[in-house]
């Protein structure tokens, strides 16, 4: 695993593009990503010379958020989720956050399950949040302090 460069904002544009056809993220949204680092930190974890998944993660203090994380299909099952989410967690864990929170599609039953076997909890649903498709958004929340939310 390694720290996202530009070089990879072509090849992470195609793949976002076939992942989510709806609301993939163009290229001059990732140069605004990478612009805002230190806030924002990418891993890229590469397989056989290719992206097989990509996360971010929005350091803003107490509250980091997961920006976005996304697992190419041909590599899809073998734990690189669970993987990309460690690192986020450590590195929000590093930046000293209390919480990760993270939005994730109500139809999207193997993320959901990701998050929830690592700790997150569920705190609201976003109603008709995603579109096209009126598909609801959970709103997780993982806490970092080893306290109870």
């Amino acid at each position: 695993m390694r720290d996202l460069r530009w070089t990879d904002l072509p090849e992470l544009s195609l793949l976002e593009a076939d992942l989510f056809p709806d609301d993939a993220w163009a290229q001059e949204t990732w140069w605004a990503e990478l612009a805002a680092r230190p806030r924002r930190s990418y891993v890229v974890e590469e397989q056989d010379g290719r992206v097989a998944g990509y996360a971010g993660v929005d350091l803003g203090g107490d509250v980091a958020d997961v920006m976005t994380m996304a697992v190419a299909p041909a590599a899809q099952g073998r734990g690189l989720g669970r993987r990309l989410l460690d690192e986020l967690v450590a590195r929000a864990a590093a930046d000293h956050a209390a919480y990760l929170m993270l939005e994730v599609r109500e139809d999207n039953g193997p993320a959901r399950r990701l998050y929830e076997t690592r700790g997150f909890e569920l705190l609201t649903v976003r109603r008709r949040y995603y579109q096209p498709g009126d598909v609801d958004a959970h709103v997780m929340r993982l806490d970092l302090t080893g306290g109870t939310a």
